[in-house]
């Protein structure tokens, strides 16, 4: 099957998906992408090392993260112009979706380069799509930031919007955010969606102060999905756990 299949294409950006959670996340054409490439650009390349060994693949790595991307994209598209095959993969998900990946794209396409997509898992997709949430309209914002005087302003401005909110968020700040939920959409439907394509993946949903109920009496682990229902679906509704 494999031999019927195009090559990679030489001075091509690859942006491939990676697992979010489970291994199997990973699709056969990002496994072919990594081991046809002339080298992965990763975010962590010790994450990625232990990715590359679980599937038998070797090739050389070089650091491409949030400090660094200005250089590194520089070398990146030196590699690209000499006709090197170049993968970039983040951590987890797809490349450039609240992770390191949209500044060395940008470079490539202005600098006239070949920029190709090898989708994959995207927690924000996987946990829209599973939410029970409308999915006709929405709004993805990512992380929201981290001062609570720009948190709250965010949070507002968002109020107009009329489909469905999409933010990531830590454990480590997720009952502060569902406070600020609570204060801003006391009305609306909130799911929690956390540990996607795991063993204990879990959504909570419910009105803000119910999954407030939930987080004093739980330690939840895990990055977090967390969506809220737009104006037009604000309804009195039970807390579900799945």
């Amino acid at each position: 099957m494999e031999s019927q299949l195009p090559p990679l294409t030489p001075g091509t950006l690859y942006l491939v998906a990676t697992p979010i959670g489970n291994l199997e996340d990973m699709t056969l054409r990002g496994l072919r992408t990594l081991k046809e490439c002339d080298v992965v650009a990763a975010e962590d390349t010790r994450r990625t090392g232990q990715l590359l060994k679980h599937f038998g693949i070797s090739k050389p790595m070089l650091s491409y993260f949030q400090f660094n991307e200005a250089k590194r994209s520089e070398e990146i598209i030196e590699r690209l112009r000499r006709g090197e095959k170049v993968a970039l993969v983040t951590d987890a998900g797809s490349p450039g979706i609240s992770d390191p990946g949209e500044r060395v794209v940008r470079a490539a396409r202005g600098a006239g380069l070949r920029v190709e997509a090898v989708p994959g898992a995207c927690a924000l997709v996987a946990g829209l799509t599973a939410s029970g949430l409308s999915t006709d309209e929405f709004h993805f914002i990512g992380f929201l930031p981290h001062k609570s005087g720009q948190r709250r302003k965010q949070l507002e401005a968002l109020k107009a919007f009329a489909g469905t909110l999409i933010l990531y968020e830590s454990p480590y700040r997720i009952e502060k955010l569902v406070t600020e939920l609570n204060e801003v959409f006391p009305g609306r439907q909130v799911v929690l969606a956390r540990e996607l394509t795991k063993k204990f993946e879990e959504f909570l949903t419910g009105k803000p102060t119910e999954l407030l109920e939930i987080l004093k009496k739980r330690s939840l682990k895990g990055e977090f999905v967390v969506l809220v229902s737009g104006e037009a679906e604000e309804v009195s509704g039970e807390l579900i756990n799945s």
